[in-house]
């Protein structure tokens, strides 16, 4: 039984790498690539796939025959049974000299004359059997010359044997045949009718000398030539037939393990867990992401109820009574809850099932985003609704804040009016932000120059009266990194307003930190640190959550945009709580990739360093 070409396995060397949907016959996969961090350092499982209905191993016999059809091809075949076939005929000549007797009406010399011709093509047959690979680039040539040769041995055969003509005739039109296959049409034809020629001029000439006794020879003869341009051409048009059917088929063939591959990379790439679990609930196939979502196993645990028994039993109960539970389930600790769905291969046929993971979080997340877009694009509409009327109210109300005639009261109310201003048009920008989505144009940057003149710029442009903003570095390298300035600056401003706004001891002045430095494996580090009351660890998991916040005039938009923004430069965004008190929010970027050796760009720590 030819073993399916899908099944999962994993990356070598004992690291724990993600499951793989991937041929067997191609042995392991190498270690160190694509890998998924983990938890452990169990090895992948690899499940193999050893009783899988016909609809599986399918794939596996596609290819194999795609890699069956890489070997000798049909003119090999077609030559080599030529040849052979010629030793065959070169036998019975030989049987057929030296088994002549003086009874057979020829004198003895005939007699050797037949017995060197039967030898001579015998050696000649033996010499192109040897041949045959050799003769191979050259099959045209080269069956052309034997075809001359079989059939000026056939008519000095027939001209020293003539009892056995008929015999020798019917033997001469297999190698016209044959070679009908592997020849153009016109020089097929050529060599039926020099056959053809033989036969006739034989018995034209042994009539005229009146050594034939019979008076159908003639005939004979040229039903033997109609005979050679039959075959010859009907072996023609089937060998043309033929090849293009093979070809077709090979080319079908190539189409479908393409495919296949296609597939395969499909199904292990995909985001939703894909597991092929048959009626003993053992697991045959899986993919990366349903691996990881099943707790990294190790190879030797194929058991699903022992994996994770709540999908076995809904298995059971989907399998049993028909009944699907929809609702939201964590097969591993650690592990995003999950909504299983389940699907059978073939109708009717519960031997094998389809169990696909919809992760909760993606689905979440791609809500929340459909939702994001949407609000947008709302609010790129009408943007220029509510900025009209509110510079009209900032400009009235500066206009007043010029008038010598308001007492302290009026200068207030003047004064709320332009906070209120300053804060709905914060709004605006911020919800703006969300439908504009800008492409990230990056560079590569000193991280602690950048940072330098990012806190020089913000100290001049903004007032922070007793706070301190300052810039340390931790390398005594320059630390490159590769990003957005202009989006980076964004990130970087939200966090150190933040940090200023919120970063601060009751009756204490803010004290925030822009921190540059390198991870490991030379990763570039840009963290703003403060030395507040910090962030409580509820809080802390849904502060980059849009609308979130804590704060009476806060929007909860500011956190979320500058991750959105942080990914969109292949960078990530973390809140590390800081030991003592404090807080700190850290920006993992992306090094160049000349300073990496092999060129690959490690995933981001999001650790502490």
């Amino acid at each position: 039984m030819i073993q399916p070409a899908i099944f999962a396995e994993a990356a070598g060397n004992g690291k724990c790498g993600p499951v793989r949907w991937t041929d067997r016959r191609h042995g392991r996969w190498p270690a160190g690539r694509n890998q998924a961090p983990c938890r452990s350092a169990a090895p992948v499982p690899a499940y193999t796939c050893a009783s899988l209905p016909s609809s599986i191993r399918l794939v596996s016999s596609l290819s194999f025959v795609a890699k069956a059809s890489t070997g000798p091809g049909t003119i090999r075949y077609e030559l080599t049974f030529l040849n052979v076939f010629r030793v065959i005929q070169a036998v019975v000549y030989t049987g057929l000299a030296f088994g002549m007797t003086p009874v057979d009406g020829l004198d003895p010399g005939s007699r050797d004359f037949a017995r060197d011709v039967a030898i001579s093509y015998m050696l000649f047959a033996l010499v192109m059997l040897l041949l045959n690979r050799v003769s191979m680039p050259h099959a045209k040539s080269a069956v052309s010359a034997m075809l001359v040769v079989d059939v000026m041995a056939a008519v000095l055969a027939i001209v020293t044997m003539h009892d056995a003509r008929i015999g020798i005739a019917m033997m001469l039109a297999v190698n016209l045949s044959v070679g009908a296959l592997m020849l153009p049409l016109r020089l097929s034809l050529f060599f039926a009718a020099l056959a053809t020629l033989g036969m006739l001029g034989h018995t034209f000439f042994a009539s005229m000398l009146g050594r034939l006794p019979g008076t159908n020879d003639m005939l004979e003869a040229a039903l033997f030539g109609l005979a050679y341009f039959a075959s010859t051409s009907l072996c023609h048009t089937l060998g043309r037939q033929l090849r293009a059917t093979e070809a077709l088929a090979e080319q079908r063939s190539s189409d479908l393990v393409n495919l296949s591959q296609v597939n395969e990379l499909i199904i292990r790439r995909m985001k939703t867990g894909v597991m092929l679990v048959d009626d003993a609930n053992h697991i045959h196939q899986i993919n990366e992401s349903a691996w990881m979502l099943l707790g990294s196993p190790s190879a030797d645990q194929r058991d699903l109820g022992q994996l994770a028994p709540e999908l076995s039993r809904r298995l059971y109960h989907w399998t049993s009574q028909g009944k699907l539970d929809e609702s939201a389930t964590q097969l591993a600790d650690g592990m995003p809850e999950v909504v299983p769905r389940f699907t059978r291969l073939a109708p009717n046929d519960d031997s094998h099932v389809l169990i696909f993971l919809d992760d909760t979080s993606l689905l979440s997340r791609r809500a929340e985003e459909l939702t994001l877009t949407s609000l947008g694009r709302l609010s790129a509409s009408i943007a220029h609704e509510i900025r009209n009327p509110l510079a009209a109210i900032r400009y009235s109300a500066q206009l007043l804040a010029e008038s010598t005639s308001m007492d302290a009261t009026d200068q207030r109310m003047v004064e709320i009016i332009n906070n209120h201003c300053i804060r709905l048009n914060e709004i605006i920008e911020n919800i703006l932000q969300l439908s504009r989505r800008e492409r990230s144009r990056p560079e590569t940057l000193d991280l602690g120059r950048w940072a330098q003149n990012f806190v020089e710029e913000y100290c001049q442009g903004n007032d922070i009266g007793t706070d301190s903003l300052r810039v340390v570095s931790n390398s005594p390298l320059p630390v490159a990194a590769v990003a957005d300035p202009q989006q980076l600056q964004q990130v970087v401003w939200n966090l150190v307003q933040n940090a200023l706004r919120y970063g601060r001891l009751p009756g204490e002045p803010a004290r925030v930190l822009v921190v540059t430095r390198q991870g490991e494996h030379g990763v570039p580090i840009l963290e703003v640190i403060d030395r507040g009351p910090g962030i409580a660890p509820k809080v802390a998991a849904q502060i980059f959550q849009p609308f979130y916040t804590t704060h009476e005039y806060g929007t909860g938009l500011g956190l979320y945009l500058a991750r959105q923004m942080s990914e969109a430069n292949q960078a990530a965004l973390q809140y590390v709580r800081v030991a003592g008190g404090g807080s700190c929010f850290r920006l993992v970027l992306t090094p160049p990739a000349h300073r990496l050796v092999g060129g690959d760009i490690p995933t981001p720590s999001l650790g502490m360093t």
